[in-house]
C-alpha cells in the first residue's frame, strides 16, 4: 500500500540517513585499514624525502650520518615499489571484513520509502545475502 506524501518524505530522509551512516562506516573502516597496512610505505617514503638534499634536506643526525642522497633515493623507490602489493593486501582485508560484517548488504533502496513496511535489513537482504556466501 503506498504511503502518503509526508510519510514518504520522512521515510526517504530516514533511508538516506541510514545509507549515509553505512557509507561513512565503510569509509572509516577503509581509511583505518589502508592507513595501518600502508604505514611501512608511508614511513619509508617520508624518510627518503626528508633526507634527500634536493627535497627537504633535514638537519637530523640520522640524515647526516646514515642517509645520503643515494640511500634516500633508494628509500623513495623502495617505498613506491612496495606500495602496489600493500594496496592489494589492504583491499583484500577491507573486502574480507566488509563481507564478514555484511556492511554492503545494509544499503537500502529509496523505493522502500514509497510503500508501507519500512526498511528492514533482515527482510530485504535475505535475497542479497546469498551473493556474499
Amino acid at each position: 500500500e503506498p504511503r502518503g506524501p509526508w510519510c514518504c518524505l520522512a521515510w526517504t530522509l530516514l533511508i538516506a540517513t541510514m545509507n549515509s551512516l553505512v557509507f561513512l562506516l565503510n569509509l572509516l573502516l577503509m581509511f583505518v585499514i589502508f592507513t595501518v597496512v600502508l604505514l611501512p610505505t608511508i614511513v619509508v617514503v617520508y624518510f627518503g624525502f626528508q633526507c634527500h638534499s634536493q627535497v627537504l634536506h633535514s638537519s637530523a643526525r640520522y640524515c647526516k650520518s646514515v642517509l645520503d642522497d643515494n640511500s634516500s633515493s633508494a628509500l623513495i623507490i623502495l617505498g613506491f615499489v612496495i606500495m602496489s602489493p600493500l594496496l592489494v593486501v589492504a583491499m583484500a582485508i577491507y573486502c574480507s571484513l566488509a563481507r564478514r560484517l555484511q556492511l554492503l548488504v545494509c544499503f537500502q533502496p529509496c523505493s522502500l520509502a514509497l510503500y508501507k513496511g519500512g526498511p528492514c535489513c533482515a527482510r530485504s537482504c535475505n535475497t542479497q545475502l546469498k551473493a556474499w556466501v
